[in-house]
This record gives C-alpha cells, sequence and structure tokens, in this order.
C-alpha cells in the first residue's frame, strides 16, 4: 500500500554510467569464471552464474530489478539471500570503503566487488551453495517509482519480490534476508508481514523505530549520516522521502506518518539472528527490542565489538556463521547451528581490544545489580545522596560545555547493559530544553577515552595505536569509527511516559504525542533512558556522567547540521542536586 499520508519528495542524483559501477539497464545472463578479478581485489573461489537486471513487477504494477547471482554448477535449486536497499545493487564495499579513513582496516583482497554495499560478499556466499540477490528498490536505478524509506510500501514491496524470486527455477522456495542498517532494519519490516516464502532472517545492525532511534531520537529531529547518504550512495529516476520536511509537518511520533516507520517486531515469528553493537548511534536499541520481542524461540543474539561492515565484510568467523545458520533454516542442514549459544555480549576496554563472544543466559544480564549512583556538587559520583540541595549549570548552546561527576573503581568492575539518568532540571533562558546525558570512560589518570570499533591490529600498519590516539588526524576521528560513549537524549517538553510501551524500566517509551513546555525557573524530572553499555573498568579507572545541553558525539569528517536552530537549547541550564532533587544515574554492575 501506498504510504498513509501524502509524502515529501526530495531530488536525487540521475543513474549516470560508470558511476558507483552504475551500468545502463541491460537484462542479461553471464558466467563470472573461478579466479575472475574484475575488480583487482579478490578472486571468485568458483563460477558464478550472473542474472542482470532482472524485472520483478510488485502489486501496485511497478517494476523492480535485482541482480542474482548464483552458484553456476548447482545441480539442485538453490537458497537466496536477499540483499535489500535503495544503495544501488552495482555499488558495492570497496567503493564505499574509499571514503573512509584506513579504509575501515579492511585490507585489499577482502572483497569481491560483487557484494552489495552492507551486504553478504557473493564470492563468500554463491561458494557455500546460496544464490545472493541485490535488490535496487523501489526509485533507486531503474526500478520505478520514488524511494520509500521502510514503513509499509517497502515491506509490500519485499514480500511481493520475496515470493517472485521463490517461484523461479532455480531457487528451493526458501529465502532469507541479510546484511547491515537499511539492509537489517527494512527486515523487521518485511518479515513482520508474513511471505510465506520467508524462512529467517539475519538483521546485523537494525533500528526499529525510524523516529525514536533514528531522526527524532529523544523528540530532537537530526538526520545523522542520511543526507551524506543520500549524496554519496543513492542513484535513481525520481525523488526519495525528505525526513526533514515530513518532520515540519508531522513533529509527534502519533502521525501516521511516524507510526508506519515503527517496525510491528512483536509479529515476526520466523528464525532471527540478530547483532549489535554498542557503539552504533543509531541501530543499538531497535536490535535490543528486536531480542526482546521477536515471537521465536529460534533467535540469537549476537552483541559484537566491531563496526558493522568490518564485522560483515572482514571476520571469517561471522561470515561461517551466517552461512550455518541460513544453511539450517533455509536447506534444513543438520549443522548443530540451534546449539549455538542463545547469547553472546562483549566488553569494550577503549584501552585494548575488547573482550567478546562471552556467554550469558539473556540481555539484559539476569543478574544485573543495577545501583542508584547520586550526583554531588563536588563532581562526584555518590551512593548517598547529599541531604543538601545544590545547583549546577552549563551553557546549553557551547559545544562540550557539560556539567560532569565521576566515580572511580577500587577494583576491576563491569557495566553491562541499560543505564538510566534521573535529572531535576531547569532554564529561566526557554521553555524547553534539549538534554544529552553520556557515560564515558576514563583512565588512570582522570583523562577521558575513545573506543576503537574496529581491532587497533587493522589500522596498525599505519602507525595508529592506543599510544599515539592523540596523533590521529581530526578528520578521522568521527563515530563510525570511535566511541566516546553510550548516550541518552531527551527534550524536556517530551518527557512523558508510557510505562506499559517500556522494554526496560530503564528504557523508558516516551510517546513523543504532545509537548509539554516547561516555565522558566521551573524544576522538571527527567528520566533519561541510555543506550546499552558493555565497559570493563581496571582497578582506579573511572567512569564519567555527562549532562550536556548538545550532542557532545564526535565531529570528524562528516558535517553537523540543525535544520531547526529555533527548536534547540537556548542559554544556561541548571541541574539540581541532593535534597529534593536527587540527580542520579542507575548503572547496571555485572
Amino acid at each position: 500500500m501506498p504510504p498513509p499520508v501524502q509524502v515529501a519528495l526530495q531530488s536525487i542524483d540521475k543513474p549516470s554510467e560508470g558511476y558507483h559501477n552504475y551500468q545502463t539497464l541491460n537484462p542479461r545472463e553471464e558466467v563470472l569464471p573461478k579466479g575472475w578479478n574484475g575488480y583487482n581485489s579478490r578472486s571468485l573461489p568458483c563460477d558464478i552464474q550472473v542474472s542482470h537486471d532482472v524485472a520483478i513487477k510488485v502489486r501496485d504494477g511497478c517494476t523492480l530489478y535485482c541482480d542474482i547471482y548464483r552458484p553456476a554448477q548447482a545441480t539442485k535449486p538453490v537458497a537466496a539471500i536477499v540483499a535489500w536497499s535503495p544503495y544501488g545493487k552495482k555499488f558495492n564495499g570497496l567503493t564505499m570503503l574509499k571514503f573512509l579513513p584506513w579504509g575501515l582496516g579492511i585490507p585489499q583482497g577482502v572483497l569481491s566487488g560483487l557484494e552489495k554495499f552492507e551486504g553478504p560478499d557473493p564470492a563468500e556466499f554463491c561458494a557455500r551453495g546460496f544464490a545472493v540477490v541485490n535488490i535496487d528498490s523501489r526509485g533507486s536505478g531503474h526500478s520505478e517509482g520514488t524511494i520509500a524509506i521502510m514503513g509499509s510500501q517497502e515491506a509490500e514491496d519485499g514480500y511481493d519480490v520475496i515470493e517472485a524470486l521463490a517461484k523461479m527455477p532455480w531457487c528451493n522456495g526458501s529465502i532469507g534476508l541479510a546484511g547491515n542498517s537499511h539492509l537489517a532494519i527494512i527486515q523487521w519490516f518485511i518479515a513482520a508481514l508474513k511471505p510465506p516464502s520467508l524462512k529467517a532472517i539475519a538483521p546485523w545492525e537494525a533500528c526499529g523505530d525510524l523516529y525514536r532511534e533514528q531522526f527524532v531520537r529523544g523528540g530532537i529531529f537530526d538526520a545523522g549520516l542520511f543526507n551524506f547518504i543520500i549524496k554519496t550512495n543513492i542513484q535513481g529516476n525520481f525523488a526519495i522521502e525528505d525526513f526533514k520536511e515530513m518532520y515540519k509537518r508531522s513533529q509527534t511520533a502519533d502521525s501516521a506518518y511516524w507510526k508506519d516507520k515503527r517496525a510491528n517486531i512483536g509479529a515476526i515469528e520466523i528464525p532471527t539472528f540478530i547483532s549489535m553493537s554498542y557503539t552504533s548511534f543509531v541501530h543499538t536499541m531497535g536490535s535490543i527490542r528486536g531480542w526482546l520481542q521477536v515471537k521465536t524461540p529460534h533467535k540469537w543474539l549476537r552483541i559484537c565489538p566491531w563496526q558493522e561492515w568490518y564485522d560483515i565484510w572482514n571476520c571469517p568467523e561471522s561470515s561461517e556463521e551466517l552461512a550455518n545458520f541460513f544453511d539450517h533454516f533455509l536447506n534444513a542442514v543438520e549443522n548443530n547451528f540451534e546449539q549455538s549459544p542463545r547469547v553472546r555480549i562483549s566488553r569494550l576496554k577503549f584501552t585494548s581490544d575488547p573482550v567478546y563472544d562471552i556467554i550469558e543466559d539473556d540481555f539484559p544480564i539476569p543478574r544485573t545489580e543495577y545501583k542508584k549512583m547520586y550526583f554531588d556538587k563536588t563532581g562526584k559520583l555518590d551512593v548517598l545522596a547529599s541531604p543538601e540541595a545544590s545547583v549546577l549549570s552549563y551553557n546549553s548552546e557551547k559545544y562540550l560545555d557539560c556539567v560532569s561527576f565521576t566515580y572511580t573503581f577500587s577494583r576491576p568492575t563491569n557495566l553491562i547493559g541499560l543505564p538510566k539518568a534521573v535529572l531535576f532540571m531547569s532554564t529561566l533562558d526557554s521553555n524547553n530544553m534539549d538534554i544529552y546525558v553520556i557515560i564515558r570512560k576514563l583512565d588512570r589518570n582522570g583523562k577521558s577515552l575513545l573506543n576503537l570499533n574496529i581491532p587497533w591490529s587493522s589500522i596498525a600498519p599505519y602507525g595508529a595505536s592506543p599510544e599515539k590516539i592523540s596523533d590521529i588526524p581530526k578528520q578521522n576521528i568521527n563515530n563510525l569509527i570511535f566511541h566516546a560513549g553510550s548516550m541518552g537524549i531527551l527534550r524536556a517538553s517530551r518527557r512523558a511516559i508510557d510505562h506499559s510501551k517500556s522494554i526496560h524500566e530503564n528504557y523508558p517509551f516516551h510517546p513523543h504525542d504532545k509537548d509539554e513546555y516547561i516555565t522558566p525557573g521551573e524544576i522538571v524530572r527527567l528520566e533519561i533512558g541510555i543506550w546499552a553499555m558493555g565497559v570493563e573498568y581496571d582497578k582506579d579507572e573511572s567512569v564519567r556522567v555527562e549532562v550536556h545541553g548538545n550532542s557532545p558525539l564526535l565531529r570528524g569528517e562528516f558535517p553537523t547540521e540543525n535544520p531547526f536552530p529555533d527548536m534547540a537549547s537556548k542559554g544556561i541550564h541548571c541541574i539540581h542536586v541532593g535534597g529534593k532533587t536527587p540527580s542520579h544515574i542507575i548503572l547496571p554492575f555485572v
């Protein structure tokens, strides 16, 4: 069905021959022989039959195009793994890595160039007996229509394409979905419609609510990397949804437009292999909601320490696991995948590579001890609230100006799970406040640390090391590759909570259905869920909680934009501590 409201559109670049590997529409068959290395990177380990520009008509009459890669020597029909996005079915990881510092630490020769950006590499999965189908979703490339981002339109397109693929003579009728980010998020939406031939999904880094987790987190609009993605990754003959304009028209999450952008994860009943990280600034909490809400006993959660593209492309063990998952659920192969631990987590160390593949019974971890740590006027965190009320303040308009509170550990400690901040705040300068709470790790000398989201060994050839992090060029310090700490965000006027929809007591669900503005000088109580963390602290290292009035995230090579400056924080914010206003953080000790 079309979107529930008329959608604003923005222009996109027209397809251009050769740009990002785009090729003019030319349906054809070819066999790429074993050893083929058309991108001067990874040679193919087997012959691959390629069907270019296969046309599939969906229910409203639009035609979408896909490329199908399958093992050329297959003697029977094979299962298909579908990679779905508007990023161009021939726009590959090799091309995107050129834009990233150090090529994300992925060396030449790992990728074949046949992989769709954020998707599985046919060189890897065709050799394992699967077909890989790269889709140009509605409006991208030569696919007809305008580009729809998630919601019912893209979900129905996915349903129709999956059922069409399942009926093709080369296919055994079993389809899986795989990939990162967009390729992962769309899996929630498609799987919720229950296409009969969709047998399993593997959403690796997938938000599930475009309002609360991507574009309007905490009630504050932020397009993040989306404009960069439009300019860099997307070509088509029509247009794409304009999220900034749609926010102007519909600023509350209960509007028909934004409700259509929240996946009905509880409707999913097929095997699901979820991978996530603490370090994503979009996907963490959607992945956790997926783990908690999918209605299947066949579900697995892996909290990976690595950036998602590094993981899917440069970790052989990840490819092996994904192949085993699909082999079991698409091909009924008895390979003991179901004996895999249901939950594995990681612990970030910041000063060195993380500890990972830690087996747990569930997530959040059942044995977690949630402790309140109270903010003190001295800048410390204390297990006891001060009986004396005090007020601290910061300039909400100045980048990195904040108030902070620190606790130093007397023994090795792990904080793993969902923190929550409970703040008593006021301002004399506005009827609203934007609040950002970030949890930083400090070394023994009190220096704030950054976590590298790929192995240090992967960038050692460039001279980078934990000891020389200050020598890394500023443009390389961005939120894709480095993690400053887990963060919670809330606009004060959106502080209302619907506890019946909260996935955890430390992660309150904000309806975002109205604004409750504050009176200048009024003290308001704010509960701010902070995205999941998993950090290991040694003796004499510290945790520091910072409260800001604008985003404290890193500002590296990607531009920061605020299209609604009139709605941003103004003037001085006051945080009230002690007495009857015991601002505090709830931390998950494991």
